[in-house]
């Protein structure tokens, strides 16, 4: 008999889970990050980059339309209407991280979001089908990065949901439209020829697409494979196929259903408590600590002419490397500017990246003064990394401290109701407090729902034009 190939087996994985093989620690933790995802979805239709995107995919039509999340008035094909929500869930870098490293849900909840409500279905779409759906779209990313060694540090070449997440999004699709198992071959091939987006694009306006192309082009990879459209039949086997994305790429079968054992079970997520690259939460978390011993008797901070010198012992990441950042884009990938934020006024919030923050002259002048350096046992993985800060007053008065693990992380999860404030304060740019309230319910019970439906039409803006104002 001939042996299964690593690409069949990941057709079988997706055409075979079922609803009963969800487990209530996955149902749990993935409806953590279906709320996450849809605050920072909401959050995110307020920025540049959202309203750029959403003007052009205006020019598209279809006799089927879904809703755009928090736009009343405002419906798009399935297709771009997952394109511009994803695009607004990382418009911030603000959405979940997981490890091996990348933004797990942003390419796969608005594909579902956006297919439940376009299409005909043989009978209701449950909040189960949804979570199952949704689970083998973060499932299929998981295991692809666990292929090679590269995928477990933070990235160099390209950004991870670029690649993983449009499989993601491709299995999600193909699970949600009943594809059959060798359509669910296919749809996997022809994703891998939509999948790639260099790093070169992070810290830009750009780097959102990444996230709306996976969600959009997962879509079209399902249709297309629906169609009848063929790939190679081994895509996931080969290094001039999805091994081209990784050195030392060594793929394996996935095991068998009755012994299938979820990713999420073995590995959570982190939530980000303020919109930034995750690397830069370990030396916020350095950066208040310190902070703590540069405040005067009468609560003011030390005045920043009293530093001398400020150094961030960190990894080698040179794209969150910035010490000058000039906008938002890149101050949220700047290991410089977020230590400085957090030192002059001991928080970072959403609007800490606007311009008129990153360009003040307190925060200017501490820019200059941070050193980095990279020691050789601090690994650029998600899993490892800490960030060690000192500063050095002009008195010669040194103060360190060291951070290992950030409120959010995996290893030190947020709260559940930590995690339902950061959606009302996300969800309320663009919905009624009636409607954010609704929808944490919703999602709570999720697995009781019976129609999808009660979720999308909360998905829908109070009225029209409420939430085109742009984050300045």
């Amino acid at each position: 008999m001939m042996l299964k190939s690593v690409t069949e087996s990941f057709a079988t994985v997706i055409h075979g889970l079922k609803v009963g093989h969800l487990t209530d620690d996955v149902i749990r933790r993935s409806k953590r990050m279906i709320l996450d995802t849809l605050g920072t979805g909401f959050l995110g239709t307020s920025t540049e980059v959202f309203h750029k995107v959403s003007q052009y995919s205006k020019t598209y039509s279809s006799n089927i339309s879904s809703t755009v999340w928090g736009q009343t008035a405002f419906r798009l094909p399935p297709t771009y209407a997952a394109f511009v929500n994803s695009v607004a869930i990382h418009s911030m870098d603000f959405d979940d991280t997981w490890h091996p490293a990348t933004h797990p849900s942003g390419a796969v909840l608005p594909v579902l979001t956006a297919l439940s409500e376009a299409l005909p279905q043989r009978s209701k779409f449950s909040g189960l089908d949804l979570l199952l759906a949704f689970n083998i779209g973060i499932e299929v990313q998981g295991r692809l990065m666990h292929f090679s060694k590269e995928a477990s540090d933070i990235p160099k070449r390209f950004h991870p949901p670029s690649v993983v997440g449009t499989l993601g999004s491709a299995a999600a699709a193909s699970k949600f439209l009943e594809l059959n198992l060798t359509e669910c071959r296919e749809a996997l091939a022809i994703a891998v020829s939509y999948a790639g987006s260099p790093m070169a694009n992070a810290a830009t306006q750009t780097k959102p697409l990444h996230m709306g192309n996976a969600a959009r082009h997962g879509i079209e990879a399902s249709f297309l494979a629906m169609m009848g459209l063929q790939g190679n039949k081994q895509i996931l086997d080969l290094e001039t196929g999805f091994g081209a994305f990784y050195a030392k790429y060594s793929p394996k079968v996935l095991p068998s259903l009755d012994s299938h054992v979820w990713l999420l079970s073995q590995q959570d997520v982190a939530f980000k408590i303020f919109p930034a690259h995750l690397a830069t939460h370990w030396v916020a978390d350095a950066a208040a600590s310190v902070r703590k011993h540069l405040v005067c008797s009468d609560g003011a901070l030390l005045p920043a002419d009293q530093i001398e010198r400020i150094v961030l012992r960190i990894p080698d990441v040179p794209y969150v490397n910035r010490p000058f950042p000039d906008s938002e884009h890149e101050a949220r990938h700047s290991f410089q500017y977020v230590a400085c934020a957090m030192l002059l006024d001991g928080g970072i919030t959403v609007p800490s990246f606007h311009t008129q923050q990153i360009n003040r002259p307190q925060v200017r002048e501490l820019l200059g003064k941070v050193k980095l350096e990279h020691p050789s046992d601090n690994l650029p993985s998600f899993n490892t990394l800490y960030c060690e800060m000192s500063v050095t007053l002009k008195g010669g008065a040194t103060f360190t401290e060291r951070s290992d693990t950030f409120y959010g992380h995996w290893r030190k999860p947020l709260s559940q109701e930590d995690l339902q404030e950061k959606f009302r304060a996300n969800a309320s740019k663009a919905l009624s407090c009636h409607a954010v309230e609704s929808l944490i319910e919703t999602v709570e019970k999720l697995e009781d729902l019976e129609d999808c439906s009660v979720l999308t039409t909360l998905l829908k803006g109070p009225s029209p034009g409420a939430s085109k104002r742009l984050v300045k």
